[in-house]
């Protein structure tokens, strides 16, 4: 994917997520959404396990392996169709994917830079602060604009 693609795809990404990022109703429960509902709908674990097709023993396990995230995404799926609900799976950056991008690639330039500039003033060679933070913000915009860009190996 070209850079420019890869950025088009970031913007539409980070749109369809800031609903989710802003929504913090939707942090999983430290009891576990399984056994929320199962308790709000006033259902039984018993009830549930024949649901899903499991003893009631599995169901307590079922619903304790997601409060302690141990649960697969298969086992969750069969709760939430025993339920009747829809499972809704999804990754939240912290911040937008744009700003991750960027403030790695400004990280790398900074280290990649950071050793220029010591060897420089070892020399008596420093370099004004200004025309550190304009370099470190070309070489960011260059790693950016790099095709096949190796800005997440790590150095």
């Amino acid at each position: 994917m070209k850079p420019q693609e890869r950025a088009t795809a970031r913007r539409k990404l980070d749109n369809r997520l800031t609903l989710l990022r802003e929504s913090k109703g939707l942090a999983r429960l430290p009891r576990g959404w399984v056994k929320a509902i199962r308790e709000a709908l006033g259902m039984t674990t018993a009830q549930l396990a024949r649901r899903i097709g499991v003893s009631q023993p599995r169901a307590v396990a079922i619903e304790k392996a997601e409060a302690t995230n141990a649960i697969t995404l298969e086992s969750l799926e069969r709760a939430a169709r025993a339920l009747d609900c829809q499972l809704v799976y999804a990754l939240v950056p912290r911040k937008p994917l744009e700003e991750l991008v960027t403030d790695r690639a400004i990280l790398l330039a900074t280290r990649r830079l950071q050793s220029t500039s010591h060897t420089m003033a070892l020399e008596d060679q420093s370099v004004d602060k200004a025309d550190e933070r304009e370099q470190i913000q070309l070489l960011a915009k260059r790693l950016l604009e790099k095709p096949g860009s190796s800005l997440w190996d790590d150095e």
